[in-house]
C-alpha cells in the first residue's frame, strides 16, 4: 500500500483528494495535515464523507510517506518546503502555482499526463496543472503537435464557485453569484504562462497569442472553455490530428456530441468536440475543475508515478441527472 499524506486538507480539492483515496484500493491516509482544522474528524468539514471514515485532521506531518499532496493556497508550497523535509524516499505532487513553470530552481515535472506522461512515470516531484490550463491546453495541443498555431488562438471558458476555493470574497458569496455570470482577469489570467510553456514544448516556434477570457459562473463545478483559430485543414484532417494524439489517453476523448457540463461534473475526463467555421477551427473542452483540473489528476500524476494502471482509483460516474 502507498502511504500517503495531504497538507492543507480543508479546502475544496483536499475534499476531493481525500475521497478519492480512501476508495483507492492501493493508498492508505496517513494523515490529513490542516492548521485550522487539527484534532476535528474530516467528515465535520467534509460532510459527504460523514459514514466513511473516523480519520482526523492532525497538525503533525509523518516525514516518511511515500506520497505527498501540497493543497495549499498559490505561493505557500515553496514556503512550507523551505520549512519542512520529506525523506529521499517521498515523492511530491503539488496542486499550486508555484512550480508550474520550469526553473533551474526546482526538479518539478509539469503533470499533464497528455504531454509529459513518460517524465511523469520517473518524477519525485510534481506540479499538477492548473483547472483553465488543463481545459485549454487539451484544447490546442494537438495543433502545437503539428506545427498548426500559426494564427492567434482566442478562448472564453467559464468555471464554476469551486474555482475561487473555499475563502470567502465578494464574488463568491450566494447573493453575488447567484443569477449572475462575469468577466475576470480577461488577458492576464495567472494560468497563461503555464498553457504558453506548454504550447512551445511541442511547437518550438509558436509566437501567437493565447487571448484569454475567464469568466465566472452561477453555478458549483465544471469548466466549459471554447477555443479556436485559424486552420487550413478541412474537418476531418482536424479530426484526426486530434484522435491521433489522443489515441492512448486513458481520459481525454474527442466526440462529435453537442458538449455540456454534466458529462464530466464528478470525473477525471475531459471532452473534446471539433467544428469547423469557414477557415477556423472551433474547439470546445470540458472537465471536472476540482477532478481533471485538480485532485483527479494528481492522483492520475501519483497513479503513474507508482506504476499503478492510470485509471486506479477514478473510474467516476458523472453526475448526469
Amino acid at each position: 500500500m502507498i502511504e500517503a499524506g495531504i497538507i492543507g486538507g480543508a479546502g475544496y480539492t483536499a475534499g476531493e483528494l481525500i475521497r478519492i483515496l480512501l476508495n483507492h484500493p492501493q493508498v492508505n491516509l496517513n494523515f490529513i495535515f490542516s492548521t485550522s482544522q487539527p484534532g476535528k474528524p474530516i467528515h465535520s468539514i467534509h460532510q459527504d464523507l460523514i459514514g466513511e471514515t473516523e480519520i482526523q485532521f492532525t497538525n503533525k506531518i509523518n516525514t516518511e510517506v511515500d506520497v505527498v499532496f501540497l493543497c495549499l493556497g498559490h505561493g505557500n508550497s515553496k514556503k512550507f518546503l523551505a520549512e519542512n523535509q520529506f525523506s529521499e524516499k517521498t515523492k511530491i505532487v503539488d496542486l499550486s502555482t508555484d512550480f508550474r513553470q520550469k526553473s533551474d530552481d526546482h526538479s518539478f515535472v509539469y503533470g499533464l499526463p497528455e504531454l509529459n506522461k513518460d517524465e511523469i512515470k520517473s518524477a519525485e516531484f510534481i506540479a499538477n496543472p492548473g483547472c483553465f490550463a488543463t481545459a485549454i491546453t487539451l484544447a490546442i495541443l494537438p495543433l502545437a503537435k503539428n506545427g498548426h498555431l500559426k494564427d492567434d488562438i482566442h478562448v472564453n471558458a467559464v468555471t464554476g464557485a469551486t474555482g475561487a476555493g473555499t475563502s470567502l470574497s465578494e464574488t463568491t458569496h450566494f447573493t453575488w453569484r447567484d443569477n449572475n455570470f462575469s468577466a475576470y482577469k480577461s488577458f492576464e489570467h495567472q494560468h497563461l504562462n503555464e498553457i504558453g510553456q506548454s504550447l512551445k514544448q511541442l511547437q518550438s516556434d509558436h509566437k501567437a497569442e493565447v487571448n484569454f477570457i475567464p469568466n465566472r459562473g452561477n453555478f458549483s463545478r465544471g469548466i466549459h472553455a471554447t477555443a479556436y483559430t485559424k486552420f487550413s485543414g478541412s474537418l476531418a484532417e482536424a479530426k484526426k490530428i486530434y484522435e491521433d494524439f489522443y489515441a492512448g489517453a486513458a481520459f481525454t476523448f474527442v466526440t462529435d456530441e453537442d458538449l455540456h457540463l454534466k458529462q464530466i461534473v464528478n470525473t477525471n475526463k475531459c471532452l473534446l468536440r471539433l467544428q469547423k467555421f469557414g477557415d477556423k477551427l472551433l474547439v470546445t473542452s470540458i472537465i471536472d475543475n476540482l477532478l481533471k483540473g485538480a485532485s483527479g489528476q494528481a492522483v492520475q500524476n501519483m497513479n503513474l508515478m507508482f506504476g499503478l494502471d492510470e485509471k486506479m482509483g477514478l473510474n467516476l460516474k458523472a453526475s448526469y441527472f
